[in-house]
């Protein structure tokens, strides 16, 4: 009588079994290489994106004006940056489409290499067009340190009491400055800024995102 373990078809089948498995891991580990690849490329420029501009909010974008950075004693040019790693940034994808493998964690790419402090990665609720910062008066230093990196970038002052800076990733995003281009020195004060304490409107802070991850060591 044949013993079942020693049967050449039973274990033929398990083998074929076992590289379908490996076929269709591969498969989709594969897949998400690319589509990270391609992320990532995109938002460093190394291939144009015609998706980036052609998106439109989900509603108006509300005008916000800038909190001014804190006035630093015995520092008369004004308050220096901080080091990227005491700045802690979570990044939400708010370009309205699912998942956070994309714009968001080429993001986390970038910044983490710059040595940003990125506590979590996730996908906000809104559609938003322009890209955003969210802090709070604990947080301005860190959100005009982060802001130098971009080219341009929506400061909006909220009630939270840490010192947290969220980037909310809009679809018509801007990537990084080249990390030579990025100022050095005292940070400037963006045009229009009043005194945190003089801002009226200040909303609550954003909400928790969906599918949030924690950030990758």
């Amino acid at each position: 009588m044949t013993n079942p373990a020693q049967d050449p078809a039973r274990i033929a089948r398990r083998r074929r079994e076992h590289e379908r498995q490996a076929v269709i891991f591969g498969v989709l580990v594969a897949l998400l290489v690319v589509v990270g690849l391609g992320a990532l490329a995109i938002f460093t420029g190394a291939i144009d994106a015609p998706f980036a501009r052609g998106f439109t909010s989900s509603s108006p974008e509300e005008k916000v004006t800038p909190p001014c950075l804190p006035k630093v004693e015995d520092q008369p040019d004004g308050a220096l940056p901080l080091a990227t790693s005491e700045v802690h940034v979570r990044i939400l994808n708010a370009t309205g489409r699912d998942g956070t493998v994309g714009i968001a964690a080429a993001n986390r790419t970038v910044l983490a290499a710059r040595g940003f402090t990125i506590d979590s990665v996730g996908n906000y609720a809104t559609q938003l067009q322009s890209s955003e910062l969210r802090f709070g008066d604990q947080g301005i230093v860190a959100a005009y340190t982060l802001a130098a990196h971009f080219p341009e970038m929506r400061m909006v002052l909220d009630t939270r009491e840490d010192a947290t800076v969220d980037l909310l990733v809009g679809t018509a995003f801007d990537r990084p400055l080249d990390e030579d281009k990025v100022p050095t020195g005292p940070l400037k004060n963006l045009k229009g800024c009043v005194p945190a304490d003089e801002i009226t409107h200040v909303p609550g802070p954003s909400p928790s995102p969906t599918e949030e991850q924690p950030a990758e060591g």
